[in-house]
């Protein structure tokens, strides 16, 4: 059974950082692509970022390219997402996912590409 359990969150003023931690476990995503989404409240979920397991190519969403990275840790079978220079507008609940296959980084930024969800973890930024 796979699961995906996400840590990190928490609340931080504005200009912090945190980083969000997404474990995986049941089976590895070799060849596979892993994200991070978020959702703020009355907000529809939005693309973070994601990370091919195999090779590490990654994508991040223009708003928050400059502040936020994706990475893996194999050997943990561990995603992580290191924010830098939080903002108000940063508050939602993070929530990683997992796919079973790459269909090319256009649909890794659906979530509907992914099959797999963790239960979300909130980041609050305080102004």
């Amino acid at each position: 059974q796979v699961q995906l359990v996400e840590s990190g969150g928490g609340l931080v003023q504005a200009g912090g950082s945190l980083r969000l931690s997404c474990a995986a476990s049941g089976r590895t995503f070799s060849g596979s692509v892993m994200g991070w989404f978020r959702q703020a409240p009355g907000k529809e979920r939005e693309f973070v970022a994601s990370i091919r397991w195999s090779g590490g190519s990654t994508y991040v969403a223009d708003s928050v390219k400059d502040r936020f990275t994706i990475s893996t840790d194999n050997a943990k079978n561990t995603m992580y997402l290191q924010m830098i220079s939080l903002k108000p507008e940063d508050t939602a609940v993070y929530y990683c996912a997992a796919a079973d296959s790459f269909r090319g980084w256009v649909l890794a930024k659906r979530d509907s590409q992914y099959n797999y969800w963790g239960q979300g973890t909130q980041v609050t930024v305080s102004s």
